[in-house]
């Protein structure tokens, strides 16, 4: 059956050593999975989900119960005030950028802690030069980089003594760059830090990739406001869009009426159809998340196996549903990807090609056979054409379907 479908035979015999090493970190994923699902199927019962939910509003959208419910909803699970739960959120980053217009002013400071965000808000902040950018309407940026993939909270708190920080921006999972994500302990321990010295910054989580990869989330760790996509984590490979924003009640607030129309905010948004895949989406988030996490486990040990770089371990402690290899040249990073594509059920016939994307400096590959456009929830790998090469791997609707699809890819390697 594997060498049907054009795995090598040098990859099956390595499978079941690599299925004996990683047994007991699959299991440790089980046991987050179902403490996540209580707390999913609570909220859902909490709030007294039924067929109503599932109806739509188009227009102006106003009155819509399903909508509606659906954000407290996220509200519950995250330990929030309040949730923004939209379609009309074209991307994590389309989210991100609005919550960063609502809440900073001409003047503002915001500061990264995280380094250098990712590529997309570049042009966002005016990292890169935009005419629409936030430097561009006269709000600060400054960033404080990461010391030995920790937060440099001495310096942190000497920066926030020395004059006045609107918003801290905390970006948890790694982006296309060589540092490790920050997981949910490493994120308290610096939001602790921070409170000690100013109690009214406003702190703002980039949680994209790490919905459900712990027991907490960090609205529960002192988090002012999270954000991340819908064709994420928390979209179940069911949502075809959207993303969400969750915290204090005011801030959200911002949010919305910087999203729709001062005066209006939360109470128009058409669902348009999609509430109840919002709900399904969510209500399979710790199942299809889970089985991410155990295709990067998986990934990560056999990679590990035939002599690549890899990050994490595949028994480290991990932050997002991210993997990371690192191929040394571009020829390898290509193959696996083309594999990738190879393995997925959707455009399998595809040979993707690095090329310019927009919001990107490099050259990027992106292999993804998927239901939804875009949805990194969905198995997807992609990387910058740059040294040292890396391609960076996430999502899996299925551990069975994931697995098959790294061990054809792997193959290309082999070959």
């Amino acid at each position: 059956m594997y060498e049907s479908f054009g795995i090598d035979k040098k990859i099956i015999s390595l499978v079941s050593n690599v299925d004996e090493t990683i047994k007991k970190e699959l299991d440790k994923v089980d046991d987050i999975c179902e403490f996540n699902s209580f707390k999913v199927l609570k909220a859902f019962q909490d709030n007294q989900i039924s067929d109503v939910h599932f109806n739509s509003t188009t227009g102006y959208g106003y009155g819509d119960v399903g909508r509606d419910t659906i954000e407290k909803i996220y509200a519950d699970i995250f330990k929030a005030e309040d949730a923004l739960v939209r379609s009309q959120f074209i991307s994590g980053s389309h989210a991100l950028t609005v919550a960063l217009f609502a809440l900073l002013r001409p003047n503002d400071t915001l500061l990264s802690i995280t380094g250098k965000p990712y590529d997309t808000l570049e042009e966002v902040i005016g990292i890169k030069d935009n005419s629409s950018s936030l430097k561009s309407f006269g709000v600060n940026y400054e960033q404080i980089d990461l010391v030995d993939n920790d937060f440099d909270i001495e310096r942190i708190c000497t920066r926030l003594k020395s004059s006045k920080v609107k918003l801290i921006e905390i970006q948890r999972s790694k982006g296309y760059s060589v540092r490790k994500s920050l997981t949910i302990d490493k994120v308290e321990k610096v939001i602790k830090a921070i409170r000690d010295v100013d109690k009214d910054v406003i702190i703002m989580i980039d949680n994209c990739y790490c919905e459900f990869v712990s027991k907490k989330e960090p609205t529960q760790v002192g988090a002012d406001l999270v954000v991340g996509s819908l064709i994420k984590n928390l979209g179940g490979g069911i949502a075809p869009n959207g993303a969400y924003i969750v915290g204090r009640k005011e801030l959200v607030n911002l949010a919305a009426e910087r999203l729709t129309v001062p005066g209006e905010g939360k109470e128009v948004g058409p669902s348009l159809g999609m509430n109840k895949s919002l709900l399904q989406g969510l209500f399979l988030a710790p199942s299809v998340v889970a089985s991410s996490l155990k295709t990067a486990i998986f990934t990560s040990c056999l990679l590990e196996n035939l002599g690549y770089k890899v990050e994490p371990k595949y028994n480290d402690d991990r932050a997002d549903i991210v993997q990371n290899i690192e191929f040394g040249n571009e020829q390898d990073l290509v193959k696996y990807c083309q594999g990738i594509q190879s393995g997925s059920p959707v455009d399998s016939f595809v040979v993707p090609l690095p090329w310019d994307m927009p919001g990107y400096t490099d050259k990027v590959i992106m292999a993804a056979g998927a239901f939804t456009q875009g949805s990194s929830i969905e198995l997807s790998c992609d990387g910058p054409i740059r040294p040292p090469y890396i391609a960076y791997q996430q999502g899996s609707l299925t551990y069975e379907y994931g697995k098959l699809a790294i061990m054809k890819a792997a193959s290309r390697l082999v070959k």
